[in-house]
């Protein structure tokens, strides 16, 4: 599946601020939910985020700056971090309480929103697009960076030794090409 702007915005205008960011983190890093829930503030070091992905062990260095300039994965941090909580959370994922996100709290968020979303879409009248927020789900965050990028990037980013794997698993839209004439 892949979630396209209408179906991603409906969805991320319904979750709640810990559910954002980790559709944020999730789609600026490439990485498995898995792995965005693990991530912490001892990972940011040199103006970059490290990540160890759990599946192949291979480890990356995202960067949070580019020629001085804040990347959006740096401003997102920056906006997790200027957060106030009641209690300080060591991951970046976390309630208003401090509190960190393990895989069923994600996934229960995740559906609330999305429900949410699809009720609006269907009270508006759109039933197709409510369809299609229905069948998204949070890993499909993951395909849809793979999607919006260029090939290249997008293997390193996902941490692929072979972009084939890249092509054929995540790729979700067609290259776009101009026609002849």
């Amino acid at each position: 599946f892949y979630a396209d702007d209408a179906v991603w915005s409906a969805v991320y205008s319904a979750a709640c601020v810990e559910l954002q960011d980790a559709m944020d983190l999730n789609y600026l890093t490439g990485q498995r939910p898995a792995d965005v829930l693990k991530m912490r503030l001892a990972d940011i070091k040199d103006g970059a985020i490290e990540v160890q992905q759990n599946k192949t062990k291979k480890k990356l260095r995202i960067l949070l700056d580019d020629g001085g300039t804040r990347t959006e994965l740096g401003k997102v941090i920056d906006r997790i971090k200027a957060r106030e909580r009641k209690v300080a959370s060591l991951f970046l994922i976390a309630t208003p309480a401090g509190t960190a996100l393990n895989q069923w709290t994600l996934r229960t968020r995740f559906d609330d929103a999305r429900a949410d979303a699809a009720k609006k879409a269907t009270e508006a009248g759109d039933d197709q697009l409510a369809t299609r927020i229905r069948a998204f789900q949070f890993r499909d965050i993951r395909p849809k960076a793979a999607s919006e990028m260029d090939l290249e990037h997008a293997s390193k980013l996902l941490g692929h030794t072979e972009q084939e794997i890249t092509e054929k698993v995540y790729r979700r839209v067609g290259e776009t090409v101009k026609p002849t004439k």
